[in-house]
């Protein structure tokens, strides 16, 4: 299949070739490629265990940390690999941030969660470690909620709170891309929403690839959709395609539930 998806797009940020990834012996993303524009949220949809989490945490060398996993192909960042020899796996993450399924502040208080990742690289002043907490929160809309008590624990706040603090805490480094990992699968519909409100609001700054498994999410925040199966990147296209006119039977079995 072709990696280009959007004629419109002025700038291609992530292009992934070929890619593959191995558990072992177990092959468990096979010869995957896309191009995902800029400012856009791109969601990955399929049934469990197909590949999507697989898929996203290839994006960022998130498979580095875990042993006997090996990843083949390339992912292109603004045209370079991040998987060449000599590139610093945690500098891709800088600029490849990640918010993962369940919330996971740490138990520190909720300036010190958002002052976590810019103090790692380096800022160590008051002042803008302030500016960059109010900036991150307000991005994550969750400023107004906890502006008087930036000192608690961010263990006093809600599930959904806390999955907003952990998006702030992802925007401080100031990324370019933002993974998410069924961001709102543990949280009330409530929560989810404003987790989608969000998320439709992150791609004016960011480019966003979000994992769901809920179809009516990514048809909702989504402006292109790729369909995993098993492994394999079985059709990508504009999410208005993707669940109104798929090219491919197994989308359209799974679009309509006939599989999954």
């Amino acid at each position: 299949m072709t990696t280009s998806i959007a004629p419109s797009a002025t700038h291609t940020k992530l292009d992934i070739r070929a890619l593959n990834v191995y558990y072992g012996a177990f092959q468990a993303i096979q010869n995957a490629s896309l191009a995902v524009p800029d400012h856009c949220v791109m969601a990955l949809i399929g049934p469990s265990g197909c590949g999507k989490s697989t898929f996203l945490r290839a994006l960022n060398r998130m498979h580095d940390l875990q042993p006997g996993t090996r990843v083949e192909g390339k992912v292109l960042l603004d045209g370079s690999d991040i998987y060449a020899p000599g590139i610093d796996a945690v500098a891709i993450r800088h600029r490849i941030g990640m918010v993962f399924q369940r919330p996971n502040p740490f138990p520190k208080s909720i300036f010190d969660n958002v002052a976590y990742g810019p103090r790692l690289h380096g800022t160590q002043d008051k002042k803008t470690l302030m500016e960059i907490a109010e900036r991150s929160l307000r991005s994550a809309a969750l400023w107004d909620e906890v502006k008087d008590r930036m000192d608690k624990s961010a263990l006093t706040l809600s599930g959904g709170q806390q999955q907003r603090l952990c998006i702030a805490r992802c925007l401080a480094v100031d990324p370019e891309v933002v993974l998410m990992d069924e961001p709102a699968s543990a949280l009330d519909p409530i929560a989810t929403s404003k987790i989608e409100d969000l998320i439709d609001g992150l791609k004016d700054k960011y480019t966003v690839v979000i994992v769901t498994h809920s179809m009516q999410q990514a048809a909702r925040i989504s402006d292109f959709t790729a369909f995993f199966l098993m492994g394999e990147l079985v059709e990508l296209s504009t999410t208005s395609e993707i669940f109104t006119k798929p090219k491919d039977k197994r989308t359209e079995d799974y679009i309509t539930g006939r599989y999954g």
